[in-house]
């Protein structure tokens, strides 16, 4: 089925002389069915490859050899695959460099960079690393490199730059940065890609990963309408074929459209196994903080696994909010006995609530802009606009 070394090598030649960018990444990716033949599990091809593949391409190749022999061994060491694979992605920045104005080389890139990746990956999840994160970080650092060789391709004309190859590695940079918990990393990389040229150009399935990750990062610096943005822009040309990539999307719009004042469908939750979130709307559209408590409690897990506990948590005050609208309701004046509001939080399951507490939790709605109105100390009142005092959640977030 698998042909010897040297018929592995003149496949590789015959896609160099001819630029076939496509075939030559294929030739060197850890997942293509090459990787089963045992002829290429070589510890030191070095003599057999210099005779066939001429610079830079021969260099790529020796170190994807070794990746290959070193995944082969009894047990696989993936320290040594991810170091040679290092190599090999320095070996691709050399090649980047040399082949000026051309771009037909950058699916060899995309690859070696994802393998690169992932390899690094595996390598800390075995712990091979001295401190945690360690060599993702190495490997983004090999990332970069290819990075600023793309972004400095300033003289090609727009179909040859190698500045169309940015996208690609910006995402991978992401996925290593949000692995790692280095977010603030990622600010050079959006702004590199907001200044591009190009920004609207890339491909799609590029474009619809970059905004979930920035749609990710905004959420994450509380800039819930542009996080909303990105990542419904990300959900919206997402294919129907790829419905786990969907619903990693929604796992973060749903809470952001939450705190902006949009309860989710329950049959959209349904469908992608986040019903989670329609037990946490129903409290919120309730005012139940008790019920809203036992949620967050029984889906704690799942909300911190995910990296949202923390955004989750802050729907909280809309639940106050909505609680405390219905008092005003209830009520029907727009001067209103903060003793009455107190009940009613301790009504819904906050036993201990004092009138100083209940203070606090009305100046944040107040500053926050969910409630219009002030708090007159002097006689224990909430005194609320005529206008419109509570207004919809989606004007103020």
């Amino acid at each position: 089925m698998f042909g010897t070394l040297n018929t592995f090598l003149s496949g590789v030649a015959r896609a160099w002389a001819v630029n076939d960018g496509v075939n030559l990444a294929s030739f060197v990716s850890l997942k293509d069915k090459h990787i089963m033949n045992r002829n290429l599990y070589v510890e030191m091809p070095e003599n057999a490859v210099s005779r066939i593949l001429e610079a830079p391409i021969d260099e790529i190749v020796c170190a994807h050899i070794k990746v290959l022999y070193y995944l082969s061994l009894e047990p696989r060491d993936f320290l040594l695959a991810y170091r040679h694979q290092s190599q090999c992605v320095q070996s691709v920045v050399k090649m980047l460099q040399q082949l000026k104005e051309e771009n037909w080389c950058l699916p060899i890139m995309y690859t070696v960079c994802l393998d690169l990746r992932i390899l690094a990956q595996k390598c800390e999840e075995l712990g091979s690393g001295s401190k945690p994160g360690e060599i993702l970080e190495r490997a983004a650092d090999c990332l970069m490199s290819c990075f600023r060789v793309c972004a400095a391709d300033n003289r090609s004309s727009d179909s040859e730059t190698k500045r169309l190859g940015m996208l690609n590695l910006v995402n991978q940079l992401f996925k290593v940065y949000f692995r790692i918990n280095k977010l603030h990393l990622c600010k050079p990389l959006i702004r590199a890609i907001d200044s591009s040229a190009f920004k609207d150009t890339f491909p799609l399935p590029e474009q619809i990963t970059y905004k979930y990750f920035v749609g990710r990062k905004a959420m994450f610096d509380s800039d819930y309408k542009s996080a909303d943005d990105f990542l419904s822009f990300a959900l919206k040309h997402c294919p129907k074929n790829f419905p786990h990539n969907k619903r990693l999307i929604l796992i973060y719009l749903v809470p952001v459209k939450m705190l902006l004042g949009y309860m989710p469908k329950k049959y959209i939750l349904e469908c992608y196994d986040i019903l989670q979130f329609h037990e946490l709307s129903e409290a919120l559209k309730e005012g139940n903080v008790r019920k809203f408590d036992d949620v967050i409690q029984r889906h704690e897990y799942f909300f911190i696994k995910c990296g949202i506990y923390l955004l989750v948590e802050k729907l909280k005050f809309i639940v106050y909010r909505n609680l405390f609208k219905r008092v005003y309701l209830i009520k029907q004046t727009h001067q209103l006995d903060l003793n009455a509001f107190r009940s009613a939080l301790r009504f819904v399951g906050e036993k201990d609530m004092t009138i100083d507490e209940t203070h606090c939790i009305i100046a944040n709605l107040i500053f926050e802009g969910k409630i219009k109105g002030y708090i007159s100390h002097s006689h224990n009142k909430l005194v609320v606009s005529k206008q419109n005092p509570f207004p919809a959640l989606n004007t103020v977030s």
